[in-house]
């Protein structure tokens, strides 16, 4: 009786579905867009190290957002480019269009602070301010609605 009863909970646990991991997957995408490091992970969050001390972020969820962020005074010529490729990665955007608008936005954030640029499907807002007296730069791509 051991025998059956072992071979019903074998093919019970192989018929069990792999439990999906979005945030891995959006991950890997990332990963491979930006050839970023992973830093650090969460069940809904990453922390990554990029180019030219660029960092950027991912938030996961049923509306995922990308961050990059950057303390100096002159910010790196790929900053844009890395944000695209990153939120592209995400929401499936054109990098060049995330780019743009990220651009854009941080152009405009230098008068107001904040600024936020609507792409239909994400919000780019990209925000200056000062950490030890040193200037930071942090720009997001935010989805608007599933990625589907």
């Amino acid at each position: 009786m051991r025998i059956p009863l072992t071979i019903l909970g074998l093919s019970l646990a192989l018929a069990t579905p792999v439990r999906a991991d979005p945030c891995g997957d959006l991950i890997a995408r990332v990963t491979a867009a930006t050839g970023a490091t992973l830093v650090r992970r969460t069940a809904d969050f990453a922390e990554f190290s990029a180019q030219d001390g660029i960092g950027l972020t991912l938030a996961c969820g049923d509306l995922s957002a990308t961050g990059a962020q950057f303390k100096g005074s002159t910010l790196p010529e790929g900053y844009f480019a890395l944000f695209g490729k990153a939120g592209q990665a995400v929401n499936g955007l054109p990098a060049e269009t995330i780019a743009e608008a990220g651009r854009t936005a941080r152009r405009n954030a230098e008068t107001k602070r904040h600024s936020q640029i609507d792409l239909g499907k994400a919000l780019v807002t990209c925000s200056l301010s000062s950490m030890n007296g040193a200037p930071v730069t942090i720009c997001a791509a935010i989805d608007k609605g599933d990625r589907t």
